[in-house]
């Protein structure tokens, strides 16, 4: 431990906390959860001692006040400093993500105690992390990152299952990473080298849903002008994904099932049976039990496609991963664009974990991308996003505003960002076309050059998106 950081009323708990740590190391002193945020946006600090009225400000709302740091510092550990009577209180908070709890008066003992205890926690994570890092390829390490259960719980069924032929059936809502999941089972089996196949089967027309499966020979149906291969002959030897496998027709589910039960299969209008040497991953945000249960979906086929199920958590109940996710997505568009933004604002990141997201993952990368064409300085800014993600948040997440300067050039400096913004907004819209944006802006276009000049806005950047 370097750098700990101390949160509380009672200069005497300062004081032990300093005489129980080392010389080397920094005790730093802070009197609310706002001064925190300060601290730990300027400097990396391993532990925080805070005290549960503090912490709770009044509305023992803690996993708020403890998720704000680990925005910062996603492996920071909290630990709670409580009187005995209020010690249900300090166990609330732990179950909120607090490390542990000292009580009060501070004994100089148990906090060596709890200390060395976080430690050996700390270190048996990371000797796991270690071997399951043993197991993930390099270029997925980053994808499998989390402190969410239910996701942990998931990567242990991939690490699990992916070495097998089983067939699979992943579940969530649309947008949670489902395909991903799938892509990365394919990555981690002895298929690897092999195709990984990929069908949509929610946007193939019924008609066409067996030959785009099991392919169709020549003249067995109008415009089958000549021998097709289906996917199952071309996903031989690898994985072949279905996703939205709810939609499949009443026939394709018959030959499907044939295909998980022995292997084999029939082009249309074919007689040879073919030899279907797949491993099968499906996907579906549909309820096939309920469907099944119903009558609109074969039962056998149900309880051959979930053998082995996955269900992804939807990104609302995982909002601790929400920064890995978006270092990850941001990684991504740096490696895509010839931009470098390095990192996130602390308010866009403190939005994200208030809104409940809809859309999920797909939601979020779509959000990040836009805000990433929009950002013209190195870290992805509020004004980048839509207001309903700030939506219930203070104004000042939205509009920061800066009570060091006088009133007119904070004024002043409101206006620039509002028109930086404003151009932006308009410029990505109309993809960089001057002419339109000057007139839905209601200024001319020589105007329009002077305000982009005065923001440091270039047309370049807007061409060509949507």
């Amino acid at each position: 431990m370097k750098h700990i950081l101390t949160v509380t009323k009672h200069a005497e708990a300062v004081g032990r906390i300093r005489d129980a740590f080392k010389k080397a190391t920094t005790v730093a002193e802070a009197g609310s959860v706002q001064e925190v945020l300060a601290y730990l946006s300027s400097r990396r600090y391993d532990m925080i001692f805070i005290d549960i009225e503090i912490l709770g400000a009044g509305e023992g709302d803690y996993q708020h006040a403890i998720q704000s740091f680990k925005n910062f510092f996603p492996t920071i550990e909290v630990v709670v400093m409580t009187s005995t009577e209020n010690i249900r209180e300090a166990v609330m908070a732990v179950k909120a993500g607090a490390s542990d709890y000292l009580t009060c008066p501070i004994d100089l003992e148990e906090i060596r105690h709890v200390t060395e205890c976080i430690k050996s926690r700390v270190m048996v994570e990371y000797e796991l992390d270690y071997l399951r890092g043993k197991f993930w390829r390099k270029d997925s390490l980053a994808f499998v990152r989390t402190n969410n259960p239910e996701m942990k719980n998931v990567y242990e069924k991939i690490r699990s299952a992916a070495p097998t032929k089983t067939a699979i059936l992943i579940t969530g809502e649309t947008g949670t990473g489902k395909s991903a999941i799938a892509r990365l089972i394919h990555r981690h089996s002895n298929r690897e080298k092999e195709q990984f196949i990929s069908v949509h089967c929610g946007i193939i027309p019924d008609t066409l849903m067996e030959s785009e499966l099991f392919g169709h020979e020549k003249g067995s149906f109008t415009g089958a002008v000549r021998r097709k291969f289906g996917k199952f002959e071309i996903a031989r030897g690898g994985t072949i994904f279905l996703d939205e496998i709810g939609t499949i027709t009443a026939s394709a589910q018959i030959k499907l099932l044939q295909v998980l039960q022995d292997g084999t299969f029939f082009r249309v209008g074919g007689e040879d049976a073919l030899h279907a040497n797949a491993r099968v991953i499906a996907a579906t945000n549909s309820d096939l039990k309920k469907m099944s249960d119903e009558g609109n979906y074969r039962k056998d086929l149900y309880y051959r496609l979930n053998v082995f199920p996955i269900n992804v958590p939807p990104l609302r109940e995982r909002k601790e991963d929400i920064p890995f996710l978006a270092d990850s997505i941001l990684l991504r568009l740096n490696s895509e664009n010839l931009k470098s933004i390095q990192g996130i604002h602390p308010d866009v990141l403190a939005a994200m974990q208030r809104y409940e997201w809809p859309g999920n993952i797909r939601e979020m990368e779509n959000l990040m991308e836009r805000a990433y064409i929009l950002e013209t300085s190195g870290m992805l800014t509020p004004e980048g996003f839509p207001p309903e993600l700030f939506a219930g948040n203070s104004i000042s997440a939205i509009m920061p505003v800066d009570t060091e300067i006088p009133i007119a050039e904070a004024r002043r400096k409101v206006l620039d960002d509002f028109e930086r913004q404003y151009l932006k907004r308009l410029l990505l819209k109309n993809r960089g076309r001057l002419t339109k944006t000057a007139e839905e802006a209601g200024i001319t276009t020589r105007q329009l050059h002077k305000l982009m000049t005065r923001c440091g806005i270039h047309k370049e950047e807007f061409k060509g998106t949507a």
